[in-house]
């Protein structure tokens, strides 16, 4: 089957601003869509996502400029081959002829990518999660742990919680039981703040972003003893059956030209930082920090790996932004021991799964993660799967666009055990 036709739309994500949507018209008249979202705390280094900057429409957040590059630049060059999604990525990235995709733009690309690996994986008749494991030499189809959001802070909530994301991660073998314990504890901690006369409104990635008030630091222990209490109603053992994530997003409280962090009313200096962060680690059970320091704080990243990376995992996300020289260098500086992977930070399938390859490669985990303006796209959740990575970020077990990742792991792993019961 080959590419009959091409074409963009403009589509709203989760936060009501505008995303670019792919529609891939094969010569069966079978329609293939993507959506592409958007991140609120970007990196420096990620890839440029195309906006019109036509304040009277959507507060210049439109998107029709990459619609049109997908309609009359991209299309004429896709049209009439056949889906395969590491030609077309070749193509799309001589077209851009950029290193931050600034002629294209990254969301156009991404959606063009992600509709041809799904129209590729549709044609030779496998699941997505499959053709990608295919693709990415992976024989080891696994079910991920999931790092699930249930409170927000940072940019993500309209709060004072400094901390961007505060999750748990249950540790049973099987998806569909973890699923089922966040839900327990999200609706645990939901009546734990109720009854503390708190707000439970959710903030961008769907959890709760109730308004604590405390002062500097200490904000961060009163959350982490709430999450402590909503395991311990849930009847899980905290250290054992769940443990805590933490995103920090750094990069949103650091002055970067006098060097400190701000929490609240208290500046710290890295080595302050990374000494709060070492108390934490002794009197929680946390398993994974996300971008514990600033993007440009290489030299406080190094520091920090040494002192705690053997203890916990140090997720880097902003440093890296899915690139592989910016991870190459991590690696060579022994900065972090993990990383956040998401496409639209680097704009293409393939360049997406060479940053996956590059840190598995030098034994560095990956974590899948969706942005906090996401749309009902699940390609996330097959690409989890089809690469081995483990380990997924995609929000609370709330919110349709969040949901909706989770469903189609079950989805996934209900095939997986229909298949294996008749093999």
């Amino acid at each position: 089957m080959k590419i009959k036709k091409l074409w963009g739309t403009q589509i709203l994500d989760s936060r009501g601003f505008p995303t670019v949507q792919c529609n891939l018209l094969l010569d069966n008249d079978i329609l293939i869509k993507s959506g592409v979202p958007s991140g609120a705390s970007v990196g420096q280094q990620e890839a440029l996502e195309l906006r019109d900057g036509d304040d009277k429409k959507y507060f210049g957040k439109g998107v029709l400029q990459a619609i049109r590059n997908i309609d009359e630049k991209i299309a004429p060059i896709i049209v009439g081959f056949e889906p395969d999604f590491k030609i077309i990525d070749q193509k799309l990235l001589e077209l851009d002829g950029t290193e931050n995709k600034s002629n294209l733009g990254a969301n156009a690309i991404l959606a063009v990518s992600i509709a041809a690996v799904r129209a590729q994986a549709f044609c030779q008749k496998k699941e997505l999660y499959k053709l990608i494991a295919d693709e990415f030499g992976n024989n080891n189809i696994i079910l991920p742990k999931v790092m699930f959001n249930i409170l927000n802070g940072g940019v993500h909530a309209d709060n004072k919680i400094p901390f961007q994301e505060f999750m748990i991660m249950p540790q049973k073998d099987n998806f569909s039981e973890n699923l089922q314990m966040s839900v327990i504890v999200y609706q645990n901690l939901k009546r734990i703040l109720k009854k503390e006369g708190y707000c439970t409104g959710v903030g961008d990635e769907g959890g709760f972003a109730p308004d604590i008030a405390a002062n500097s630091s200490s904000v961060i222990n009163r959350v982490l003893k709430f999450l402590q209490r909503a395991v311990d109603v849930s009847g899980f053992n905290l250290g054992n059956d769940v443990v805590f994530c933490l995103d920090v997003a750094a990069s949103q409280f650091y002055n970067s030209e006098k060097k400190y962090y701000s929490l609240g009313d208290k500046k710290f200096s890295s080595d302050d930082i990374i000494e709060f962060y070492d108390s934490l680690v002794s009197d929680y059970p946390i398993f994974s920090i996300e971008d514990a320091l600033d993007e440009q704080d290489w030299s406080g990243w190094q520091n920090l790996t040494e002192q705690l990376g053997k203890r916990i995992q140090l997720v880097g996300d902003d440093i890296f932004v899915t690139n592989t020289n910016l991870i190459k260098k991590g690696i060579e500086q022994k900065v972090a021991n993990a990383v956040l992977i998401k496409p639209n930070q680097i704009g293409t399938v393939t360049e997406t799964l060479a940053a996956i390859k590059l840190a598995n490669d030098n034994n560095y985990k990956c974590v899948i993660s969706h942005r906090s303006g996401e749309t009902c796209d699940t390609f996330i959740s097959d690409l989890v799967v089809g690469t081995g990575a483990g380990q997924l970020k995609a929000g609370a077990a709330c919110r349709g666009e969040r949901v909706a990742k989770y469903n189609r792991l079950l989805e996934i792993e209900e095939s997986s055990y229909r298949r294996d019961s008749v093999l």
